[in-house]
């Protein structure tokens, strides 16, 4: 066998054996995910929905109506929707809970979520919270939010919607690669720290100095 057939070959062995590890971490994935279940008893210092669906602040809403904790963070909100008329969507508001909701503006994304619930909670004095999101969001906002506050007890309140959005038009199959694109994400935030281990960031350059860092200039007479 030659060279380049051997090369082949072990390329080949290679590509199929990182392809079984990826179809088994997608199996897990999927089933630790989708069999995750909510702790209904217990109560936390704070309620934390990411936004992404009408059900998670529904759910978000019931919870704090039930007493599951003292206030209802709700991250990533739109920065032109104030809180008002946040709720004004969602209806009628239980008295005992309209008083208790904070919303947050700065994230963007999962790991903005997470920071951005870090400083609120840091601000509150919190240490506990009950996350709510999507069963298949839920491994990828743990480790985000496990990451930004490794001291804090975080309890996963998994959302299960009931049906996928008919406009888009992959609606049949939208479920599957929303999954699928979730695991991937869900990857590249696992292995996210070795990469920058492995490949740090350039450090920062010298700051510019500009005139008025000298102090002030004065003028002279030719």
């Amino acid at each position: 066998m030659g060279r380049l057939a051997r090369y082949c070959l072990w390329l080949a062995r290679l590509v199929a054996a990182a392809i079984l590890v990826w179809l088994g971490g997608f199996g897990w994935f999927v089933a630790s995910s989708y069999l995750m279940r909510a702790d209904p008893a217990s109560t936390t210092d704070a309620i934390v929905v990411l936004t992404g669906g009408r059900q998670r602040l529904e759910t978000g809403l019931d919870l704090l109506a039930g007493g599951k904790a003292k206030k209802l963070f709700i991250s990533g909100v739109n920065q032109h929707v104030d809180r008002d008329e946040l709720l004004h969507t969602l209806g009628p508001v239980p008295e005992n809970a309209a008083c208790c909701i904070v919303i947050g503006h700065s994230a963007s994304d999962t790991f903005g979520n997470a920071r951005e619930t870090a400083e609120w909670m840091h601000g509150e004095g919190y240490r506990s919270l009950r996350l709510v999101t999507s069963w298949y969001h839920m491994q990828r906002s743990l480790l985000e939010f496990g990451r930004a506050m490794p001291q804090a007890w975080i309890i996963p309140h998994p959302v299960y919607a009931h049906h996928v959005d008919p406009q888009r038009w992959w609606n049949r199959h939208g479920a599957p690669l929303l999954v699928l694109g979730e695991y991937d994400k869900y990857l590249i935030t696992l292995a996210l720290p070795l990469l920058q281990a492995w490949w740090p960031p350039p450090a920062a350059g010298p700051a510019l100095r500009t005139a008025g860092d000298f102090g002030p200039t004065r003028a002279y007479a030719q």
